[in-house]
């Protein structure tokens, strides 16, 4: 195993952990940008008003995007990793 071939495994696993994350991260980023903005226009501070949006959508986000998820992560290892493990 060489040195080059390490640094784009681990490359490519960086970049699959970026394309998983993303959609989970950016719905909790526009969910948090709203929900600010709302407390900002009415005066409203209260802590759970921030956490249940963001958390709810974000499960809704997890389930819908959990097969992308899935599949993504099986493909790199079938593929990638599982082949370097045996050698190959």
């Amino acid at each position: 195993m060489t040195e080059g071939l390490i640094f784009d495994t681990l490359r490519q696993a960086l970049w699959i952990a970026v394309m998983i994350s993303s959609p989970l991260l950016s719905v909790a980023l526009i969910a948090g940008v709203t929900v600010g903005l709302f407390q900002a226009l009415t005066s409203v501070q209260e802590m759970t008003l921030t956490f249940v949006p963001k958390v709810g959508a974000m499960l809704i986000v997890f389930w819908v995007s959990m097969s992308f998820m899935t599949s993504t992560l099986l493909s790199f290892f079938t593929d990638r990793i599982i082949p370097l493990i045996a050698g190959g």
